[in-house]
């Protein structure tokens, strides 16, 4: 089995399914999967696809798993008790080859049932693909990168500069992705050991290894929550404020980092407006340029009054340890930093990686989307809805 445990997901996927339970158990959706590299064929790996996915739908969270979900103080234990009585069921889910090569994944049933599928799944396609187009590994150069990126961390000389890992969904394999877990560890060390006075590894996303090496698990809200407050809210144009406002009364404070890219960074800042610059603790960017969306949000907090240097910015969009090092240099001592690396982290051997996704596009009936700073993000399958987006939230055409 490729995946062993339920834990083995993104922690927002957790904050985010607390939020559905409570506010939106009754919500329907559908995802559907993406693989962005052209000429890529998965349809002859459906088959083994499909049996793994039918292994992950047999797994139970273990009373250990549930304890330290427990322990978690912005989990409550209601939600809990429900995870202790969850699985995924393999009827919400299709698996199917397609003439051209490719694979159709879709996912479609109760969002309080399906949420979990997306991490775990794309986990599965990817370890499925990379043993069966590299059965014999080049671990060693997997090995001479990670090397590489740690030496560039340790020489560049700058101070808290902190890194974390974003990389479950699009890693090699899982047994590759805890050796990278446990070498960051011992070798840029941890808030958590208390023993180097400038930590440069600040935890991971994934719950399991969280659980396992006692890492900071980390994470807050992903794109499918705002995307779903398009049909859950009260109307469209309101959607953003919305989606935080029932955010924040679920997490009263905890939690506060705000996704930016919906909308757009235009439509994001409208709606970021005094009483959310104070309230949340700080924004994530996750497409368009980063420099540029770094001095519009600090810009941004000065003009409501808000020092920006209490305020956390968090990059996660395709950073590579380079791109880190000149961010950090643009921005420290203006803000809080955060730097969540992801590919370029648990996959990087050699080969090139699966830019995969899945993503919700429909709620209740109703088509959702995104509408990101780099248009090779947006995924939606009803023009009429995109257009009509654009149009509410004034965003111009690519």
């Amino acid at each position: 089995m490729i995946i062993t445990s339920l834990l083995d997901t993104d922690l927002y996927k957790f904050t985010m399914m607390q939020v559905v339970l409570h506010h939106f158990p009754g919500a329907q959706v559908e995802y559907r999967f993406k693989c962005r590299n052209p000429g890529v064929q998965l349809a002859p790996y459906a088959s083994e696809i499909r049996e793994e996915i039918r292994s992950l739908c047999s797994l139970r969270f273990q009373e250990a798993e549930l304890a330290y979900l427990r322990s978690l103080r912005f989990i409550k234990s209601d939600f809990v008790d429900f995870l202790g009585l969850f699985r995924l069921n393999e009827k919400y889910i299709r698996v199917t080859p397609l003439r051209s090569g490719e694979i159709d994944i879709s996912i479609t049933g109760p969002w309080l049932h399906t949420i979990l599928f997306e991490i775990p799944v794309l986990a599965i396609v990817n370890e499925v693909y990379f043993r069966n187009t590299q059965p014999v590994p080049d671990f060693p150069e997997g090995r001479r990168r990670l090397d590489a990126k740690i030496a560039q961390l340790q020489e560049s000389g700058l101070e808290r500069l902190k890194i974390a890992d974003y990389g479950t969904r699009r890693r090699f394999s899982r047994p590759w992705h805890e050796e990278v877990l446990r070498v960051l560890i011992a070798r840029l060390g941890t808030d958590e050991q208390r023993v180097r006075p400038l930590a440069q590894f600040a935890g991971t996303s994934n719950v399991l290894y969280a659980m396992k090496l006692g890492l900071t698990p980390l994470g807050t809200m992903a794109h499918e929550y705002l995307q779903a407050c398009q049909a859950l809210g009260p109307r469209l144009r309101d959607t953003q404020v919305f989606g935080f406002e029932v955010w924040a009364r679920e997490y009263r404070g905890d939690l506060g980092i705000a996704l930016s890219d919906v909308y757009g960074m235009n439509a994001f800042l409208r709606d970021f407006d005094l009483y959310f610059c104070k309230l949340f603790d700080g924004a994530r960017h996750d497409s368009g340029d980063p420099f540029a969306w770094g001095e519009r949000m600090l810009q941004h907090y000065r003009d409501n009054r808000v020092d920006p240097r209490t305020k956390t910015l968090i990059f996660s969009d395709g950073l590579t340890v380079p791109r880190i090092v000149e961010l950090h240099r643009q921005f420290h001592g203006r803000c809080q930093l955060a730097f969540g690396i992801g590919t370029n982290l648990t996959n990087d051997l050699g080969y090139e990686p699966l830019q995969i996704v899945i993503k919700m596009t429909r709620c209740n009936g109703q088509p959702v989307a995104k509408l990101s700073d780099a248009p090779g993000k947006n995924m939606c399958d009803d023009e009429k809805y995109l257009a009509y987006l654009r149009q509410v939230f004034d965003i111009p055409a690519p």
